[in-house]
């Protein structure tokens, strides 16, 4: 289904959005996703798990698949892109930390902040995601780039590994 641009009335001050016709959910949604990109578009600051959670649920919560994807930052936690690296099957993805290095060194990140999506919609991580993320950490290491989390999303709920004390 193609989905046409949308004509809105937006009050950023107060946050509300009044649509000029009746509205699809499928174009609701398009048209979130929208906004929120235009949130993260390079130089957005990142300060908190919290600044990056809307975003990525909505790139990465309706995937039927799992993503393992990475926002990079630059030494003042600025995004300079965010990038969908390796996609799996419903249950895993194989992720290989020479890409994620060559993809940071690419893109010139001081920082990046990790992420993938748990298809069941449960985003507690796993003992796997738990060793990658260390492993990622250790060869980002080598070349100058920290991690600052690696974000779960499982349909719209997240586990942040920064929150819970695994970095």
């Amino acid at each position: 289904m193609a989905v046409q641009s949308i004509p809105f009335q937006a009050n950023e001050l107060s946050g509300t959005y009044t649509a000029l016709r009746d509205l699809t959910a499928a174009e609701i949604i398009h048209t979130a996703k929208n906004l929120l990109a235009k949130q993260f578009q390079r130089d957005t600051v990142i300060s908190s798990p919290a600044d990056s959670r809307d975003y990525l649920v909505s790139q990465l919560a309706d995937l039927e698949h799992e993503v393992f994807a990475c926002l990079f930052l630059d030494n003042r936690h600025r995004v300079i892109s965010f990038d969908q690296l390796f996609t799996g099957t419903i249950d895993g993805a194989s992720v290989h930390p020479r890409e994620v290095v060559k993809k940071a060194l690419k893109h010139n990140a001081a920082a990046v902040i990790l992420t993938h999506n748990h298809p069941s919609g449960i985003p507690e991580p796993s003992q796997a995601d738990q060793s990658l993320t260390r492993r990622l950490k250790d060869a980002l290491v080598l070349v100058d780039v920290r991690v600052l989390d690696h974000i779960v999303v499982g349909g719209t709920d997240t586990v942040s590994f920064a929150e819970r004390g695994f970095l």
